[in-house]
């Protein structure tokens, strides 16, 4: 039997008051501290193995255990933290209607033709590659699992994925192109075709 414990009970098991911050609060504080790195190992120790290293019982048993080995620690990551809620204080001031309608108008119209136009790009650079012509597949040819042709040689794109899922009952004549989503675009093996 399965059962969930959560947050509020631990605190409450281990007898940890909650702090009530106000509203959106402690969700930009943790987007400040993801930009700044404030509580990352090399400012605050590598907790998992500092917590093996107490020897104590209570919270306050482990506060002054950790603060006597890293006195500056909190200080360090407080001040990293703030200095960026600072940065993005000023940025929020230079947000006004035209930049939200610019970034919304960049999510909904163009991510979302790049995200799901991607293959002819990965079709494009695949013939750039081979110095060749490429072209989309029609309908009857991607019923048959074909996504296009670099030069005429018949290509599905998968992603990543598709190979760990290799007990899939679809039999795929064409070359296979497999592609990850990476930071800032995607990365493409273009292994079979070359």
């Amino acid at each position: 039997m399965k059962i969930k414990i959560t947050i509020e009970e631990i605190r409450k098991y281990l007898d940890i008051d909650k702090l009530d911050f106000p509203k959106y609060v402690s969700p930009l504080i943790n987007l400040a501290n993801q930009y700044a790195q404030g509580t990352r190992p090399r400012i605050v120790g590598q907790m998992s193995e500092r917590i093996q290293e107490f020897e104590g019982k209570t919270l306050s048993e482990w506060e002054k255990w950790y603060l006597e080995q890293k006195p500056e620690a909190i200080k360090n990551a407080t001040e990293k933290i703030l200095h960026k809620l600072e940065e993005l204080k000023n940025t929020l001031n230079k947000i006004d209607r035209k930049m939200v309608e610019q970034w919304a108008r960049d999510l909904v119209i163009v991510k979302t033709f790049a995200g799901l136009r991607f293959q002819e790009a990965i079709l494009k650079k695949g013939a750039e590659i081979k110095s060749t012509d490429y072209r989309l597949a029609e309908p009857d040819e991607e019923s048959r699992g074909i996504d296009g042709y670099i030069g005429d040689m018949p290509v599905s794109i998968k992603p990543d994925t598709y190979t760990v899922k290799a007990a899939l009952p679809e039999q795929i004549v064409p070359k296979i192109i497999i592609y990850r989503k990476i930071n800032n675009g995607i990365e493409v093996d273009y292994g079979e075709i070359l």
